[in-house]
């Protein structure tokens, strides 16, 4: 079973791949790590990356796509992955399917920006500790003060409203296109989004039929 999760910043593709992939018994492909071991590997692509990156360049798809090749050659993925991070728009999913990179299945986690924006602008981040609460689903027994250590709580720089407002927008004009080109593969399966974790989880493995 070959997985990509889509979904806006804060849908909780994340949560949902641990869970599917644990399920499944499939790995994760989170093109980050994948980019990071590759250069501590020296691979031939990991050393192009490196040379991009060394000139604080971005990595072209045409390498990601390279060093997402190599990976899927692996063993552990011979049942299938989830990748994670890619693709984010038209021409990488393009160029993943020119490079034999099919899906079974493409699931797009569907949830309302204002939902969305609560859920992020509510968390509360410990600079000491590192916990986390949300102010309504999660609250701290005392307000702005971390239940575990007493510090002050903070509101993460990736979670002011107007950040949020933001990733969005790169969202619905890069990424959300995407459900249109697997649509036409006919590939792409919905799930609502707004709903509890174990609900969701469920609704993804009806979707591809597990």
């Amino acid at each position: 079973m070959k997985l990509i999760l889509l979904g806006a910043p804060g849908a909780g593709k994340g949560t949902q791949a641990e869970r599917i992939a644990a399920q499944l018994g499939i790995p994760t492909i989170s093109t980050g790590n994948i980019l990071r071991e590759a250069i501590k590997n020296g691979t031939e692509v990991g050393l192009k990356a490196k040379s991009f990156m060394d000139q604080g360049k971005l990595v072209p798809d045409e390498v990601i796509i390279g060093i997402v090749q190599e990976r899927v050659a692996q063993p552990d993925c011979q049942k299938g992955y989830i990748l994670d991070g890619m693709p984010r728009t038209i021409p990488q999913a393009q160029a993943l399917e020119d490079a034999g990179i099919h899906f079974d299945s493409v699931v797009s986690i569907e949830i309302e920006d204002a939902v969305i924006e609560q859920r992020m602008t509510g968390r509360r981040v410990c600079s000491a500790c590192g916990a986390s609460f949300h102010v309504t689903a999660n609250p701290p027994k005392v307000e702005g003060i971390c239940d575990h250590c007493g510090q002050a709580l903070s509101i993460r720089k990736d979670d002011a409203p107007e950040t949020v407002r933001n990733r969005l927008s790169v969202f619905h004009q890069e990424t959300e296109p995407l459900k249109g080109f697997y649509e036409k593969l006919g590939v792409l399966k919905l799930v609502e989004g707004n709903q509890p974790i174990a609900d969701i989880t469920a609704a993804i493995l009806q979707a591809i039929g597990v």
